[in-house]
């Protein structure tokens, strides 16, 4: 794993899913930061923290689920209702998970039909992934509304031979079996790429008193192809699809309390993207023209409720095009400009016992947004980089975001000192506004955010070192108010109709933290360290302020240690530490904290073939990350790769 601090997501020239089972080793490539300003540079150039995570990062620590392998890095909290499967929450420094970007293969795949139009990170498997990026910080104004909190960027493999093939086996505790499946090539002017996988467990009680398991299963299918047009164009075809089947726990007849039930929800998930890309002026204006669609459909079922099974559905709809242009100009300076728009559309439907056939909710709304970013070195030891966006909301008007980033080098290149200041917009989402629990009178969540660190390389030990601090404060967070805890506002039976809450602006918060992280390399020996303290805070007041907010856990700890033994073996070590939080807003319900440590073990059979295994919570600790949801306990896996 490896730590920068720049302005954005790190995006290399692909490399192999599975390098060290490769066919033939690729070309050594320099690593590049894209995303910072949308446009190439080296990480020495940019300014943000940003956390990578290599194909070889995640073949070492066999990563099956990518929300376990987010919440190793610095300033990232994950939350799980249940296991694999349940609703999983990813936090960027202690803000809201729907304030999360998630990015594959240059497709925003946030779903409008979402509480927070967010992105549900239960179904994300790490099956053919060859690169993470996850940036931390205030982010809207290169990423538009959803990166308040900060992006989660993803890669699948490109080919680097003329054909190539890799193949994952995977089985253990709970019934757990999976496998993936990739091919790809390169034939003449096409590369081309095509993967699948499938994934089941009985899983563990959703219900942390239950004893009836809660199965997941998950099947995935997905590609990507480049076209060569000549020197200066290609077209770019990408696609996925995923259908999962999750059983969970809710609040069965008579009593109603929380227990074991045979609920369950299907979902299928897809996206397409094609995009042009093309140079002018010999090569100094680049250019990318693109559509991307995206397409999510979930439902719930009780089958305890005889012919009424369907409890609820909804289906998200993004159609998205983009125009991107990096120009090179004087002075080693480039401004990268863009024009974006898209359409989001929502349908919801929520039958019960009482209204078994309500009326579908149906809404929709444009986003249009522009944005330029210059990048440049005023002094040959500092880059600056400024940048600018507006957008403009069908419904809520006009709104013009900043960032500046600063990085100076001194000591030759072995320090680095970067600061950064970003502004947020995010408007309500559709199913805040329109639906059921629905509030058309809301206003946009808007936020303002800073780091500052340092990081010092010392290569003649392979380490590096660095500490940043940063601070966020948003207003006007949109939260779910129950109408059983407060009075009976005209909110809560709109129309004189009672429902049981509404979504209200009612947050000011304000978070500030510290992270550090070290990295240090030596004789077949590996440790990665980080450490992180966030303090999140309601801000509002009231009876609230000041309280932590919910599942914001004030300290949080990594360490990962690997080594490499005789007999081509090669043993890793990983301790996770999640200090005290609380499950709700009031700060009643405590989560305690715990730690939990994993041991992996893998031998290289050739140059093809590799053998592994795992233990995951090798001490059998019982935690909780959602108040009375259950958690995995001690699990074994074992499982093999190969590549041809």
């Amino acid at each position: 794993m490896k730590y920068f601090c720049p302005l954005a997501l790190v995006l290399a020239t692909s490399a192999s899913a599975h390098p060290a089972l490769a066919a033939a080793p690729g070309p050594a490539v320099q690593e590049v930061i894209v995303v910072a300003n949308r446009g190439p540079q080296v990480p020495e150039r940019i300014g943000q923290p940003v956390s990578v995570l290599t194909a070889e990062d995640l073949r070492t620590q066999q990563a099956v689920i990518v929300s376990d392998i987010l919440q190793r890095i610095p300033g990232v909290g994950v939350s799980r209702a249940g296991g694999v499967g349940g609703a999983t929450a990813v936090r960027i420094r202690g803000a809201e998970s729907d304030q999360t970007l998630v990015v594959i293969d240059g497709v925003r795949v946030n779903d409008p039909s979402l509480t927070g139009a967010g992105f549900n990170s239960a179904n994300l498997l790490a099956g053919d992934l060859a690169r993470i990026e996850v940036l931390r910080g205030v982010q809207s104004t290169l990423w538009g509304s959803q990166a308040l909190g900060g992006v989660v960027n993803i890669s699948t493999p490109e080919p680097l031979a003329d054909l190539e093939a890799s193949l994952r086996l995977e089985a253990g505790s709970e019934r757990t079996h999976g496998v993936n499946a990739g091919l790809g090539g390169l034939t003449g002017p096409v590369s081309w790429r095509l993967a699948g996988s499938t994934y089941a467990t009985d899983g563990v009680s959703s219900f942390r008193g239950g004893t009836e398991a809660d199965g997941y299963q998950n099947r995935h299918l997905s590609g990507r192809a480049r076209l060569s047009l000549g020197a200066v164009s290609s077209l770019d075809l990408r696609a996925s699809w995923t259908h999962s089947r999750s059983a969970y726990d809710g609040f069965p007849a008579p009593a109603y309390n929380f227990a074991d039930d045979r609920e369950f929800g299907k979902t299928t998930e897809g996206f397409g993207y094609v995009g042009w890309n093309f140079a002018l002026a010999g090569g100094r204006l680049k250019n990318r023209l693109a559509l991307a669609v995206t397409d999510t459909d979930r439902k719930y079922l009780d089958p305890d409720q005889g012919n009424l099974a369907l409890t609820f559905k909804a289906q998200g709809q993004v159609q998205r095009w983009e125009y991107q242009g990096v120009v090179d100009l004087p002075r080693h300076w480039q401004a990268t400009f863009g024009a974006e728009t898209e359409r989001s559309s929502l349908r919801t439907l929520a039958p019960s016992a009482w209204d078994p056939n309500p009326a579908e909710t149906r809404a929709h709304v444009r986003l249009d947004g522009l944005y330029l970013n210059l990048v440049g070195d005023p002094a040959p030891d500092l880059t600056l980089t400024l940048g600018g966006r507006r957008d403009r909301h069908e419904t809520f008007g006009s709104a013009d975001l900043g960032q500046a980033a600063i990085v100076w080098r001194p000591g030759q290149g072995h320090t680095f000192v970067r600061a950064s200041l970003g502004q947020g917009f995010k408007a309500p989402s559709l199913y805040q506004l329109y639906s059921e629990y629905g509030n058309r009178s809301l206003e946009p969540e808007t936020a303002t955010g800073w780091d500052a660190g340092i990081e010092q390389r010392i290569d003649r030990l392979d380490t590096r070192l660095s500490a940043t601090w940063f601070q966020r404060s948003a207003r006007n967070q949109i939260d779910f108010v129950s109408c059983a805890y407060t009075s009976k506002t005209a909110l809560c039976a709109p129309g004189g109709n009672y429902r049981y809450g509404y979504y209200s602006n009612t947050n000011q918060t304000r978070t500030r933290g510290l992270e550090l992280t070290g990295e240090a390399h030596a004789a077949g020996t590996g440790i990665t360290a980080n450490y992180t303290w966030t303090q999140a805070r309601n801000a509002t007041p009231g009876e609230d302020y000041d309280h932590a907010l919910a599942r914001r856990p004030e300290h949080m700890a990594n360490l990962t240690l690997s080594h490499s033994l005789p007999g081509k073996l090669e043993a890793g070590l990983g301790l996770r530490y999640v200090g005290e939080s609380f499950d709700d807003a009031g700060n009643t319900r405590r989560l305690k904290a715990y730690s939990l440590m994993d041991l992996r073990l893998s031998r290289q059979l050739n140059d093809r073939v590799e053998l592994y295994g795992r233990i995951e919570n090798l001490m059998g600790v019982s935690y909780e990350s959602v108040a009375n949801y259950g958690a995995p306990g001690r699990e074994f896996y074992v499982g093999v790769r190969a590549g041809f």
